[in-house]
């Protein structure tokens, strides 16, 4: 059991010990390393339909079967690894998850060569440049958006960044990326920070979310 065992966490994290690791160490962490927001953007989408918990059990499973989440490698994938992937019992073997995650791959590199790097791209979805001007200047972006949450019941399952982000993606030729996918990607990576306000992470990342 992860350390701090006795303090006030998020309610959604519940008992499970893999679920409360994740909660005390990355959800709602300040992301900016691209192949970690790659990583995420393909667990959030294998979630579809799923819960949180039935993906991260299977994370390491993925990361093997995945390359590392390398882009530039899983951009290359053919017919062999679409059949390895779908025979891979250690992942959720959905076959329009699977192509998704390779046709991501390649949407997701040409992002890096307009902007210089998907974070730039994706972080401007919470204040900073439109991401349809010509690619930012290092340290310019956004900054998380703290939404004060009281309780489970006031965390929102889309908004009008994620609204934005989603069409965003869509219209450069991503799936699995609907509104409620990208803002589960938004609070996995930072972008808002939507721990309760009891909770004892919350000012730890509250005071990661400015740079």
């Amino acid at each position: 059991m992860p350390r701090n065992k006795d303090k006030k966490r998020c309610g959604w994290c519940g008992a499970n010990a893999l679920m409360v690791a994740y909660h005390d160490s990355e959800w709602g962490k300040p992301v900016h390393d691209d192949r970690v927001l790659f990583e995420f953007l393909l667990l959030e989408g294998a979630q579809a339909g799923l819960t949180w918990q039935t993906v991260l059990t299977r994370r390491e499973n993925y990361r093997r079967a995945f390359s590392g989440f390398d882009p530039k490698k899983v951009v290359r994938y053919g017919a062999k690894d679409v059949k390895r992937l779908l025979a891979d019992a250690g992942i959720i073997r959905n076959r329009l998850k699977v192509a998704s995650a390779i046709k991501n791959a390649k949407q997701f590199l040409e992002i890096q060569k307009e902007f210089g790097s998907f974070d730039r791209y994706i972080w401007q979805f919470v204040g900073g440049p439109s991401p349809r001007r010509s690619p930012a200047r290092r340290g310019e972006g956004g900054k998380s958006i703290d939404h004060k949450i009281n309780t489970m019941k006031d965390i929102p399952a889309m908004t009008a960044e994620s609204d934005a982000m989603s069409k965003d993606l869509r219209s450069r030729g991503f799936s699995f990326v609907g509104s409620t996918i990208c803002y589960a990607f938004m609070q996995a990576v930072g972008m808002v920070n939507d721990h309760e306000m009891s909770c004892f992470r919350y000012h730890t990342v509250l005071k990661l979310s400015i740079f």
